[in-house]
């Protein structure tokens, strides 16, 4: 049993009628076999479990508790490079990249922020002239009446968000990865589909480097772009590369656990 397939335990589920045999139904793995795999996992793989139940939004505790981790982490393997340039705030500088990578492990096509241009309003207020009366001419264009103005504050469409009030990481392929080859489609006759150039088949943005690097500029401001790109941009995609590698090993020690209940209930 994979990993992803505990996150139904979670939900609350209705009851089930089936005649189905225990032994030979592919549900023989109870709720409670399952919170015991977890169990085993935790104490085999805690990152990576926390980091999963994180990403997936289950725990917001073991989100907190993976990033920390993460920080610590980096602390203890990163480059003499970083660490001279961090100086004294190398602790901080740390927990940012830690938290940058955290967020760019658990991005996907379902990942929204609150648009920081609104604060997830949808609008934007600001000052400016706004016209109370547009004033009366006569046939020829001559002003008979002026027209009047205020300045006055007004509530304006965010254009960063398009009055959403969020931002969202999916693509314009709408998350699926892969856009029509239009050009091929012509010549087969039929739909052909490519990998999409915009999100490199991922179906969401990434988090640019940019971000984390103007984050780590308030702390460390004497830190130039040829030493973030150099050594880094590459440290921090290190620490993306961690949380997916534990990730990997909490799923292959749930599935040895779930797999263990299973041959009990056969016996």
């Amino acid at each position: 049993m994979k990993l992803e397939s505990s996150l139904k335990h979670f939900s609350p589920q209705s009851m089930h009628i089936s005649d189905s045999v225990k032994d030979t139904s592919p549900d023989r793995i109870t709720g409670t076999d399952v919170m015991v795999a977890i169990g085993t996992t935790s104490s085999r793989a805690r990152f990576g479990l926390a980091a999963f139940f994180g990403k997936v939004g289950i725990s917001k505790s073991d989100e907190q508790l993976a990033v920390q981790a993460l920080a610590r982490y980096a602390m203890d393997v990163a480059p003499k490079n970083v660490r001279k340039a961090a100086g004294g705030d190398f602790g901080w500088c740390m927990q940012m990249l830690a938290q940058f990578a955290f967020a760019e492990y658990s991005r996907s096509a379902a990942t929204s922020v609150t648009c920081h241009s609104c604060n997830g309003t949808g609008l934007i207020e600001r000052c400016e002239d706004s016209v109370k009366y547009p004033g009366l001419y006569n046939i020829d264009g001559d002003e008979i009446v002026a027209p009047k103005t205020e300045h006055e504050q007004v509530k304006r469409l965010c254009t960063a968000c398009n009055g959403k009030g969020k931002l969202e990481a999916r693509c314009r392929c709408g998350g699926k990865g892969e856009v029509l080859d239009r050009k091929a489609t012509n010549e087969r006759g039929a739909p052909v589909f490519k990998i999409c150039e915009r999100c490199s088949g991922n179906g969401f943005y990434a988090i640019p480097s940019t971000a984390a690097y103007k984050s780590i500029l308030k702390r460390v401001p004497d830190l130039h772009v040829r030493t973030w790109t150099r050594n880094w941009k590459p440290f921090l995609e290190v620490l993306v590369d961690v949380c997916h590698r534990e990730e990997q090993k909490a799923d292959s020690a749930f599935q040895d656990a779930t797999r263990l209940s299973d041959d009990v209930n056969k016996i």
